[in-house]
């Protein structure tokens, strides 16, 4: 099968846009930093259909963008704030993060 041309960001977010996107596209492309938002929480229900994320970007010294999503079915929410004067704190067992939250510089 060929692949299309997809316009990225041009087209409304329709399950057939996100569709085509992903039949379209083997690899994704990465521009500047990749992971640069890090998961604070994240609820998974696969009987429900439902997913919940808490993801931060930390300014240094300055505060945190916080990005919270929610999924259920086909439908898909997300907002953004930035939050002054907080930081990401992580939680470590030997090497692996094992929990973050966000608390005040």
């Amino acid at each position: 099968m060929a692949k299309k041309k997809v316009e990225v960001g041009v087209k409304a977010n329709t399950k057939e846009n996100v569709n085509t996107t992903k039949e379209n596209l083997s690899e994704p492309e990465v521009f500047g930093e990749k992971k640069i938002f890090q998961t604070i929480s994240s609820e998974i229900s696969l009987k429900e259909g439902w997913t919940k994320s808490t993801k931060a970007m930390e300014i240094a010294g300055v505060g945190c963008v916080i990005q919270v999503s929610a999924r259920q079915g086909d439908e898909i929410a997300v907002a953004l704030t930035f939050v002054p004067g907080v930081r990401i704190e992580s939680f470590k067992d030997g090497d692996v993060v094992v929990k973050r939250k966000i608390v005040q510089i």
